[in-house]
């Protein structure tokens, strides 16, 4: 390390601006007693600055009790070492994984404890005058699993350092420490059911109080979020305690939550989790002491016996079965999304949306190889005697299709997920809605990834150097990497995304069905997919 200067320390400790704009010309890591350091809330943190960037792990943002409401961190004295990333909240754990798909995701499964309400922080400048965008990202997994360093593709420092905003990226309590509703067994447990939502909250809450000391503007944040990710942004929209701490949201390859859970359900799973355990309902208070894997496998089977229970009264169960989620609780959510009431709560806020191509279906090797004659009977089992003309209309879409797989591994699911919520905003909010599409296909491994759920993640975040195998790291992915991670900062600066590079991109509405479709030729396109959605869809 080098030695720095009395001046320098000096410089560093006043905290002056002047000191931001010159070390911003350095490159490598900075690292001392008396560098990076930003007063919070609840004491002063002390960062990094690696090429000029300003880096902060593992600010505590809230403390819980199991089960509990977030409240304040308790106060710290002096400075607090924030430089590697904290805990991550315990799931279950990854004891083996497939190889060939491992791959391209290089998963960072990062060390567990329950004690895991933490944020990290990039941005080019501290303590200073000027208030630049703040981006809040929320990460993938659904509600039961996943972290913010779990991605190469999660770290904010390029985002950062190409559009001068603040990225913040947050872990909060999934799976049973979430979600376990327990209201029904007093006051003490009333925040139980979206604890996980209330831990998002207070990271908002956070980031208004605090996010002007690391150079943001709390009056203009964006939430982002990708998968599980998207979903919480979808939450977060529908929260009435959310209302006035974000100004924007982007939900990609997330827009799967048309309901919330019914209480009376949770409440059920609540109780089935009481006897799994023997425990009564006046012994509620032991579960604070049971281990997280006693507790994870006994929530397991409560949910398992409440679905066979569901099943056997004739009452679906819907996706893939229940499981840990947001809970219309009425206080953290009251409203269901399509609600009239909750739509209102985000009708000011810009939404960017959209999915991949492919998302899932590469993850299923037996339509890999198929020849034509193959791909043609799979369609004809689905489709009958429109499978030609899903065909054609497949061709259409996408005129590059080249492969028999082409025609059958794309995504169904995600997209229509995705224009669903794209009519809902635009017809029922006053601002506008942009909706994209991920067509670029991976070159890695023979192309078997495609455009595949995650690939486009790289990309919003300009990281294809730490992503190289998802992304095979060549020109054409920096190039469309440039185009687009420009547009999801300049979304994030004015609510429009519209960059250099791109074509002109309108709002949506469900009369233009206007799409930018992200490729290594970009395109604008109306209703792109329109006609082979309704075959799939049987109409």
């Amino acid at each position: 390390m080098k030695k720095i200067t009395s001046f320098m320390v000096l410089l560093a400790f006043a905290a002056l601006p002047i000191l931001s704009v010159a070390q911003n010309n350095g490159s490598g890591i900075s690292a001392g007693k008396e560098l990076a350091i930003v007063q919070t809330e609840s004491g002063k943190v002390k960062g990094y600055i690696h090429d000029g960037i300003y880096t902060y792990k593992g600010i505590p943002y809230a403390q819980a009790q199991r089960f509990m409401a977030p409240a304040k961190p308790t106060p710290w004295q002096g400075i607090r070492s924030s430089m590697t990333y904290g805990p991550v909240c315990p799931t279950d754990p990854t004891t083996t994984t497939n190889d060939e798909f491992e791959f391209p995701f290089n998963h960072n499964w990062g060390y567990t404890n329950e004690n895991c309400l933490s944020l990290n922080v990039w941005t080019q400048q501290i303590n200073a005058t000027k208030k630049r965008p703040v981006m809040v990202w929320l990460h993938g997994g659904g509600f039961t699993a996943g972290s913010s360093i779990e991605l190469p593709s999660y770290d904010g420092e390029s985002l950062t350092k190409k559009g001068d905003v603040v990225v913040v990226s947050v872990n909060h309590r999934l799976n049973i420490l979430g979600f376990l509703d327990l209201s029904a067994y007093g006051d003490k447990y009333k925040s139980s059911a979206n604890a996980g939502l209330m831990d998002l909250i207070a990271a908002l809450e956070w980031v208004k109080q605090n996010i002007a000391q690391f150079g943001g503007d709390p009056d203009n944040v964006t939430i982002f979020g990708q998968s599980g990710g998207g979903g919480k942004v979808t939450c977060l929209m529908n929260a009435p305690s959310a209302k006035g701490l974000f100004n924007k949201a982007i939900v990609q390859s997330g827009s799967y939550i048309t309901d919330f859970m019914d209480p009376a359900l949770s409440k059920q799973i609540g109780a089935a989790l009481l006897q799994e355990l023997n425990l009564q309902p006046d012994q509620v208070d032991s579960l604070q002491k049971i281990s997280y894997e006693r507790l994870n496998a006994a929530g397991k089977k409560a949910l398992a016996k409440v679905q066979e229970a569901l099943k056997a009264q004739g009452k679906p169960v819907a996706g893939f079965g229940l499981g840990w989620g947001p809970i219309l609780d009425g206080m953290v959510l009251p409203y269901h999304p399509t609600d009239a009431a909750a739509t209102a709560l985000a009708a000011n806020i810009p939404l960017l949306v959209g999915s991949t191509k492919n998302e899932f279906t590469p993850f299923m090797p037996g339509t890999r190889d198929i020849n034509m004659d193959q791909a043609k009977a799979n369609l004809q089992k689905k489709y009958g005697d429109k499978a030609d003309a899903f065909m054609a209309a497949v061709l259409k879409a996408y005129p590059n299709t080249v492969k028999p797989s082409d025609y059958t591994d794309l995504d169904l699911t995600f997209r229509p997920a995705s224009i669903r919520q794209a009519n809902l905003k635009a017809t029922t909010g006053t601002a506008p809605v942009y909706m994209y599409l991920f067509t670029w296909q991976s070159p890695v491994n023979d192309g078997i990834y495609k455009a595949m759920h995650c690939i486009d993640l790289p990309f919003q975040f300009n990281n294809i150097q730490l992503c190289q195998q998802m992304t095979g790291g060549g020109k054409d992915a920096y190039t469309l990497a440039a185009k687009m991670s420009q547009a999801w900062i300049n979304f994030a600066t004015t609510g429009n995304p519209n960059a250099k590079g791109l074509p002109k991109w309108p709002a949506y509405s469900p009369e233009n069905g206007a799409t930018m479709i992200f490729d290594t030729t970009c395109e604008l396109k109306n209703s792109p997919d329109k006609e082979l959605l309704e075959i799939a869809n049987g109409k």
